[in-house]
């Protein structure tokens, strides 16, 4: 009897460089996007990869052009919602509810984490959403930025300068933030 093995599908990657935000790692399965990150180079940006998805890796810049394009107009301020498909798959079952969640918050509005935690039905994990959100592999499109403290005030952010980069993006969106 033949033995089955899965073939795991590549990831596709390239760069879009010189946006407000800085340049920024981008990576695309078959299914949708898989990553944005503000890695330091490329080979950060692999082993980032290859660790969290255990995929095999092709540089194809040709197949994060779609990716590149909305992200280079929504950071310019002509694009509020993504087209962008999502592979949904490459997340565990928790942080995909608590992502599919920040997904779907509109652009220029906010959540606190609590909020999230109770709209996934988890009423005591605002700190286990907020680990979801730190981990996000996916922001701006799957936008984490929008989660603040259940004072109002910006709590933590892992992409470009922090907190700086966090509340650029929410003035950008035009939203109230404390």
């Amino acid at each position: 009897m033949a033995r089955s093995s899965s073939v795991l599908l590549p990831l596709y990657t390239g760069q879009l460089k010189q946006t407000p935000v800085g340049d920024l790692w981008l990576a695309v399965s078959s299914e949708g996007l898989a990553a944005i990150s503000w890695a330091a180079n490329e080979s950060d940006f692999e082993a980032y990869l290859s660790k969290r998805y255990k995929r095999p890796l092709e540089k194809k810049p040709g197949q994060v052009e779609l990716v590149a394009d909305e992200l280079n107009r929504y950071l310019q301020g002509s694009l509020k919602t993504f087209s962008i498909p999502i592979d949904w798959s490459l997340l565990r079952p928790f942080q995909q509810a608590v992502l599919k969640v920040t997904a779907a918050i509109p652009y220029g509005e906010t959540r606190q984490y609590r909020e999230i935690a109770i709209e996934i039905e988890r009423p005591g994990a605002s700190r286990a959403v907020g680990r979801a959100e730190a981990t996000n592999p996916m922001p701006l499109v799957i936008p984490c930025h929008r989660v603040i403290g259940s004072d109002g005030k910006l709590r933590g952010y892992g992409g470009g300068e922090g907190l700086a980069t966090k509340e650029w993006l929410l003035k950008l969106e035009g939203a109230v933030i404390a």
